[in-house]
């Protein structure tokens, strides 16, 4: 019996990792990317100073980037780096991984080619992002958080002191000189967050081999409860957010769109994987309020739809 449950949590594993590592790897080199070829006064001219506006900003950029929460972590963590306001910043690592082209066809796929669930999937999506981000703009400094980050780069031999700095050690290279560096970042920072990946995934197995998904969704009586279940079994089960609506769809006779809205937004914003990978950069207290404050947003959206 046991030897059962460990080959079910060794194939979920390895097939956590095998759908997460793409989307990993395409985000540190977008990381790489902007660390070599963005500078700070570049993205001074380009993010609005008002707090407002900044924030929907980082809400509607997520869709330019074809990825899922597995690799958004070291984009944005280069970005609050490069002085982006941590608002605008979180903003758009809520929103990435679902209103991108990639998840919002993949869901209206897995809904047989009906654009209601995307709809309120972008929709909550996009609230709940402002929202969040317009309450960190209140409760966390920007310059606090990024000397944290700064700190533990610190800790890395391939990171220097100061992005700027950085950009300006590598302004005088040839293209190929780019490139390789572009590629050098790249290993370095998969490497970097990829132990934390594995710890997710891990765990994320594990929790999927020994809790029943049966048990949760006879939980699930009431709305309230339902859109509480889902949100557990989303957190639970760690699905990219690029094949997430397959499954949310699995549920369509058992629960209504509130709580299959609220599995499918809540999971492409914090899972096992992304968690771990969050906790690894940023200080636990912002991470423990942000996935407070996710979690009472999509309840709460998903209440009214």
């Amino acid at each position: 019996m046991f030897s059962q449950s460990f080959l079910q949590m060794n194939t979920i594993f390895i097939s956590l990792l095998i759908e997460a590592v793409p989307f990993v790897v395409v985000g540190v080199f977008i990381s790489a990317l902007i660390e070599l070829f963005i500078t700070e006064e570049m993205i001074a001219k380009v993010i609005p100073k008002n707090r407002f506006l900044s924030v929907t900003m980082g809400t509607c950029v997520g869709s330019l980037f074809p990825g899922c929460e597995c690799g958004i972590v070291p984009i944005t963590q280069r970005l609050v780096k490069k002085r982006v306001p941590l608002h605008a910043a979180i903003a758009f690592m809520l929103t990435g991984p679902i209103i991108n082209p990639i998840v919002i066809f993949s869901t209206y796929v897995a809904f047989g080619n009906s654009w209601k669930m995307v709809f309120y999937r972008c929709g909550l999506a996009m609230v709940v992002s402002f929202v969040v981000g317009l309450i960190i703009s209140y409760i966390f400094r920007d310059d606090q958080l990024r000397e944290f980050i700064n700190k533990k780069a610190k800790k890395h031999k391939h990171h220097h002191d100061h992005a700027h700095d950085h950009h300006h050690s590598h302004s005088n290279l040839s293209v190929l000189g780019k490139i390789k560096a572009v590629i050098d970042h790249a290993i370095d920072e998969f490497f970097s967050v990829g132990k934390f990946l594995v710890i997710g995934s891990l765990i994320a197995s594990a929790m999927q081999t020994f809790i029943k998904t049966s048990t949760l969704v006879s939980m699930g009586n009431t709305k309230a409860t339902a859109i509480l279940v889902m949100i557990l079994l989303a957190f639970i089960l760690s699905v990219c957010s690029e094949a997430d609506a397959f499954i949310a769809s699995s549920f369509r006779n058992t629960f209504p769109l509130g709580p299959l809205s609220a599995f499918l937004v809540f999971g492409a914003m914090v899972d096992m994987k992304n968690l771990i990978m969050m906790l690894s950069v940023f200080k636990k207290k912002f991470v423990l309020t942000l996935v407070l404050l996710i979690f009472v947003c999509v309840f709460t959206g998903a209440l009214f739809i």
